[in-house]
């Protein structure tokens, strides 16, 4: 799979990475999350992992925005303590999981195992 990390966090971001490369996946990072919507119309992303908090915009506002081109483009939320407001408004929005940052990489490979067996499009992000 394709996946882009947009996280403002380089560290997080490049963790989340190398874990994500780990299990063969091709991997684009971007820690601003405007860079991540022009990237989201060049490649062809298979899904996206996302973070809450970021200072440039929200990672909420990001997947509103993502939805209007994107409407079934596989998003795993990842958050260090987001507000349930947050959550229920990114499960509205249809995100496809929620990993915690404290426990990324444990999380990540349940994340990803879900993303495979689930049965999206993998032309949804092209």
């Amino acid at each position: 799979m394709r996946i882009l990390v947009v996280d403002d966090e380089i560290v997080v971001a490049e963790l989340l990475a190398d874990a994500v490369r780990s299990q063969g996946h091709e991997v684009t990072v971007v820690n601003d999350p405007h860079e991540g919507l022009r990237l989201l119309r060049q490649l062809g992303t298979d899904a996206v992992f996302l973070d809450v908090y970021m200072p440039e915009m929200s990672g909420i506002e990001f997947l509103r925005r993502l939805r209007r081109t994107h409407p079934t483009l596989p998003v795993i939320l990842v958050t260090g303590q987001a507000r349930p407001d947050d959550i229920d408004e990114a499960r509205r929005l249809g995100v496809a999981d929620i990993v915690e940052k404290p426990r990324i990489i444990k999380n990540l490979s349940h994340a990803l195992a879900s993303l495979q067996r689930s049965s999206f499009d993998p032309d949804a992000g092209r």
